[in-house]
């Protein structure tokens, strides 16, 4: 007789970790499919495909690096005591290839990627632990036509996926840092600011801002953190209250900049500026960016421009780059009722025994010209009746019965 013990460890086989899932059948195809689009687009500007490991030294994603913090990290150890940690982001990665594998390139490198990432997010946040990631990195090209460049690949991305209306919002890193050295906040004070913007509480930033700054200049600079739907005009009139802040100017004019190049690659409806914007990367020294759309929590895209992060390798390069969430992408898709074409061209040769010699001969001519044939025997527990069922509801178009 079984006991509890045995059902009870049975039942957890069965099951997988608190955030990740399954996927399987047509759910999966699809996800195959999305993911050939997008290395198609990413192609077609250029993007050369690149594999890295799915697991690293810690190092790569350590605190100096300014990417993951380290609670969020999954750590183990190996054979020989090194601490090493599934990729929370890819773009690290991409910055030690960069710099190990094209130490002496002076032209830009583009690379392209699609691979999972690994976050032990808290349970209550409820998301998904494992994610899947196509994204593309542009190193050595500081300028602002590659900032353009990625963001109209991102757009471009997100309409090949099958969106009609999504939202690129866009900042600049050096936004909110200019403001925090230009007024002398302390440290405590930034760290506040930073989490009411976080948590979009923009009351909360106006209250903060009024007790600590005097400067009106200042003041009207903070004020455009609680405009998410900035324009080009009002970036521009920005510029008069940031003559006297390098830092602060030179990202308002950087953005100025990016907007003309944006109307050439007309993308400029999908686009709006949100100078509140923080990326939970620290890396990221200018632009930066993240996709929405309906049907999605979170964000499709992220993405963002870090000009030091292949220092920290050994190679002096400006980048910039973005990933599409596979996994959001999908929900937001299923949700908006756009649904990615998958027909299944698979035949079922069902056969009894008198018949398996030709059956298999069948198959193998049909699959030796690329088609596809599941070969199944008749037997006294599936028979004729049973598959027909299990064909129909597999949406399989051809079914052969050799009897």
């Amino acid at each position: 007789m079984e006991q509890r013990g045995d059902i009870a460890v049975k039942n957890q086989l069965l099951h997988t970790p608190e955030g990740v899932r399954d996927i399987y059948n047509e759910e999966c195809e699809r996800k195959i499919i999305l993911e050939g689009r997008l290395l198609s687009v990413l192609k077609s500007y250029g993007y050369h495909p690149i594999q890295t490991p799915t697991f690293e030294f810690f190092d790569i994603f350590g605190k100096e690096i300014g990417t993951t913090p380290s609670r969020d990290l999954y750590k183990f150890f190996d054979r020989e005591g090194n601490t090493l940690v599934l990729r929370p982001d890819i773009t690290p990665s991409i910055a030690r290839c960069a710099s190990k594998y094209y130490i002496e390139q002076a032209i830009p490198i583009r690379l392209c990627y699609t691979g999972n990432t690994f976050r032990n997010n808290s349970s209550y946040q409820g998301r998904l632990k494992e994610n899947t990631q196509s994204g593309a990195e542009l190193i050595g090209d500081g300028s602002v036509e590659a900032d353009a460049e990625m963001l109209a690949l991102s757009a471009q991305l997100l309409k090949a996926a099958g969106l009609k209306e999504f939202q690129l919002s866009v900042g600049h890193a050096d936004f909110l840092r200019g403001l925090f050295e230009a007024a002398g906040l302390d440290e405590d004070v930034m760290e506040e600011i930073r989490n009411l913007l976080q948590n979009r509480n923009l009351y909360g930033v106006q209250e903060v801002v009024a007790q600590y700054v005097t400067d009106e200049s200042l003041t009207q600079l903070f004020g455009l953190l609680t405009d998410v739907m900035l324009d080009k005009e009002k970036i521009s009139a920005a510029k008069v209250w940031a003559q006297e802040f390098p830092r602060v100017l030179n990202a308002l004019t950087r953005l100025e900049q990016l907007d003309e190049l944006l109307e050439l690659y007309k993308i400029h409806k999908y686009v709006s500026y949100e100078l509140a914007m923080i990326s939970g990367f620290d890396y990221y020294t200018g632009i930066i960016f993240a996709g929405y759309t309906f049907g999605s929590g979170e964000a499709v895209v992220n993405g963002g421009r870090y000009d030091n992060l292949l220092k920290s390798f050994g190679k002096s390069a400006p980048s910039i780059g973005f990933a599409v969430v596979i996994n959001q992408l999908m929900a937001a898709l299923q949700r908006q009722n756009v649904r990615i074409p998958f027909e299944n061209t698979t035949k079922w040769f069902i056969y009894s025994q008198q018949y398996r010699q030709d059956a298999i001969k069948d198959a193998q001519v049909l699959r030796s010209r690329g088609e596809q044939v599941e070969l199944m025997p008749l037997t006294e527990q599936n028979t004729k009746a049973v598959y027909e069922k299990y064909a129909e509801e597999n949406h399989i178009q051809d079914i052969i019965f050799y009897m």
